[in-house]
């Protein structure tokens, strides 16, 4: 298949607006494109269909809209899709069963298409989820990286945090939904003294992290080889907890620094990361974590828009391009 002709898939849920920033590129340039929210669509009417024969693999995806041929997929722009959670009108065993069904079956196929450009790829993106492998590949890679530990000895958490001279946070190593009497509640990356550390640490690893004397924040949204750097300035150790009080300036991104993204991706396979940095006073940009998967539209407009467009540059090559 030309790399330049076909759809591009999209994965994700019905109220993704950054999603249709890209979108809106790609209906300009007058590329196809298929969107589809796997773990909702295939219960109301979508239906997938993937046969496997010596030599030949063939799919159908069909919509209220049209029939798509998997085989001519371009590229598929792996975004913000529900989880596969099972049909609603099932309960119990039967939709756990529904739902790991829809997982390893319609989720295996949207990942194995034989001619698709993937940004990125489902389960790289799965692999550099976890903060371990996202700061065992950073040290690689030639980044500046925070003393660290995981750890679920309190004891061993305790000493750590003792013993960081200019203090030490706490973060999560996953956000979850969590509620504090029925309300929603967000974990952020929060300061944290030896005091603070109790046995429930025993419950599950927690990572405690060197707090970096910054001077600000940086974000580095890399698609392939284009980087795009905004300075962020916040008042809190956490700049996602009031980003109504921060600010975001443009920047460029020192060539060591874009070295090491260049290798950092490679090495994970990934087409998009953003990555999030503290700045020092000396110049240093130490690595904090690159989300495989992050959010960017909140970025000054004209980083917004130039970010857009390189991504419907990524779908519309394709893979063969």
């Amino acid at each position: 298949m030309n790399g330049r002709s076909g759809s591009v898939l999209v994965l994700t849920n019905p109220l993704d607006v950054t999603a249709d920033a890209v979108l809106r590129v790609l209906a300009e340039r007058r590329v196809p494109v298929v969107r589809l929210d796997p773990g909702t669509d295939l219960h109301t009417g979508a239906s997938l269909i993937a046969t496997y024969r010596t030599g030949q693999q063939q799919g159908t995806l069909r919509t209220a809209s049209r029939d798509l041929d998997l085989s001519a997929v371009r590229s598929v722009w792996v975004r913000r899709a529900s989880p596969y959670e099972g049909p609603s009108e099932l309960d119990g065993q039967d939709r756990r069963f529904a739902a790991a069904q829809s997982l390893w079956g319609a989720g295996g196929i949207l990942a194995s298409l034989p001619a698709a450009h993937y940004v990125n790829h489902p389960w790289a993106n799965r692999a550099a989820e976890h903060k371990p492998a996202q700061l065992a590949a950073a040290q690689r890679c030639g980044f500046p990286v925070p003393d660290t530990v995981i750890t679920n000895s309190a004891n061993e958490a305790r000493e750590f945090v003792a013993a960081r001279a200019a203090g030490a946070v706490y973060k999560p190593l996953w956000n979850i939904p969590y509620s504090i009497g029925g309300q929603p509640h967000a974990v952020w990356v929060r300061e944290v003294d030896p005091a603070d550390i109790t046995d429930a640490v025993s419950a599950c690893p927690h990572l405690f992290q060197a707090k970096v004397p910054k001077l600000f924040d940086a974000r580095v949204t890399a698609v392939d080889n284009r980087l795009f750097g905004v300075r962020i300035d916040s008042p809190d150790l956490d700049w996602r907890r009031r980003q109504d009080r921060m600010t975001c300036t443009p920047i460029d991104v020192p060539e060591p620094v874009a070295r090491s993204v260049a290798a950092y991706l490679g090495e994970l396979r990934l087409v998009y990361g953003a990555f999030d940095f503290a700045v020092t006073a000396s110049g240093d940009w130490y690595f904090l974590e690159c989300n495989p998967n992050g959010q960017w539209a909140w970025q000054p407009a004209e980083t917004t828009e130039a970010i857009a467009h390189a991504l419907a540059d990524q779908l519309q090559k394709g893979r063969d391009a």
